[in-house]
């Protein structure tokens, strides 16, 4: 279910195959016209004619611009979102130690997929019912990740949730600094490396000891 408004949500939701492939064009022709011409610029005119499709197509699922840049944020929020859940379901059971690995590389792939952009998706964020997404998917990853904190092979912790939150927490920040400084390899390299010891380090912590 969505966590955006009423008004906000998309007017259908694709079913078929061939209505899929059709938003997934939509959404692709999203990222690319805003890498071109901005938020500002970012109109479902422009979006339809990069896709193939007609304006009349777009408005089959969505009302209006607000609610096709509303969907593209859902979208990578929910892929962000998905990428921390697939990893703690994989890692469950696994040292804490590579956990907390596998948990700050899935995060860090997943909000790099669309680094080129990610100015604009904060804007999206700011005008476009971002609070109640990324409440929502912040709320996804902290459950995922307090469910993998409370089935590490040697640790334990008193409030697993409270954990996650303060972990994703730490994530988040630097993240978003390095997106907005446009995502420079050098940086990112560090970054990985930087995340890894501070999930290790908080982790190995805040676990009750033995």
């Amino acid at each position: 279910m969505s966590a955006l408004p009423d008004a906000l949500q998309a007017r259908k939701q694709p079913l078929q195959s061939r209505s899929k492939a059709t938003v997934d064009a939509i959404r692709q022709a999203s990222f690319q016209v805003l890498i071109a011409h901005g938020l500002d610029g970012t109109t479902t005119t422009r979006v339809a004619e990069r896709a193939g499709v007609s304006v009349g197509t777009l408005y089959q699922y969505y009302r209006n611009r607000s609610t096709m840049l509303a969907g593209l944020l859902e979208w990578h929020l929910g892929t962000v979102a998905g990428a921390v859940e697939d990893a703690s379901a994989r890692m469950r059971g696994a040292a804490l130690a590579d956990a907390a690995d596998a948990l700050v590389e899935a995060f860090v792939s997943a909000k790099l997929e669309h680094a080129e952009i990610s100015l604009a998706l904060y804007a999206i964020a700011e005008m476009h019912g971002g609070a109640e997404l990324i409440a929502a998917a912040k709320l996804r990853m902290e459950t995922a990740i307090a469910a993998l904190l409370a089935a590490t092979a040697d640790a334990r912790f008193d409030d697993p949730q409270a954990v996650a939150g303060v972990l994703l927490g730490a994530l988040i920040g630097p993240m978003c600094d390095v997106l907005n400084a446009g995502a420079p390899p050098a940086r990112v390299a560090l970054l990985r490396t930087q995340l890894t010891l501070l999930a290790r380090g908080y982790l190995a912590a805040a676990r009750v000891p033995t």
